[in-house]
């Protein structure tokens, strides 16, 4: 997945989890609906940023970008900045 492809699903990510909160305001949805997909959101955007940071130190570092992959969503949810 190239950068400009990771920052797409970001942006789609977020967009979703916007759009879930306003259900949530209109009463589309229940507050656990809403809550476990947030959290399934928030793993998501963890692994993507986390995958354009492997990408972008890659590149630094002089080697290919190809090489990133995505870990799991337990490895990165967690990372301290």
């Amino acid at each position: 997945m190239r950068d400009d492809e990771i920052l797409t699903r970001i942006s789609a990510l977020v967009t979703e989890e916007h759009e879930l909160r306003d259900k949530l305001s209109a009463g589309d949805v229940t507050s656990d609906e809403e809550h476990a997909r947030i959290r399934e959101l928030e793993s998501a955007l963890d692994q993507c940023w986390d995958l354009l940071r492997q990408r972008r130190a890659r590149r630094d570092a002089g080697a290919d970008p190809e090489g990133a992959g995505a870990r799991p969503a337990r490895e990165v949810e967690n990372y301290r900045q």
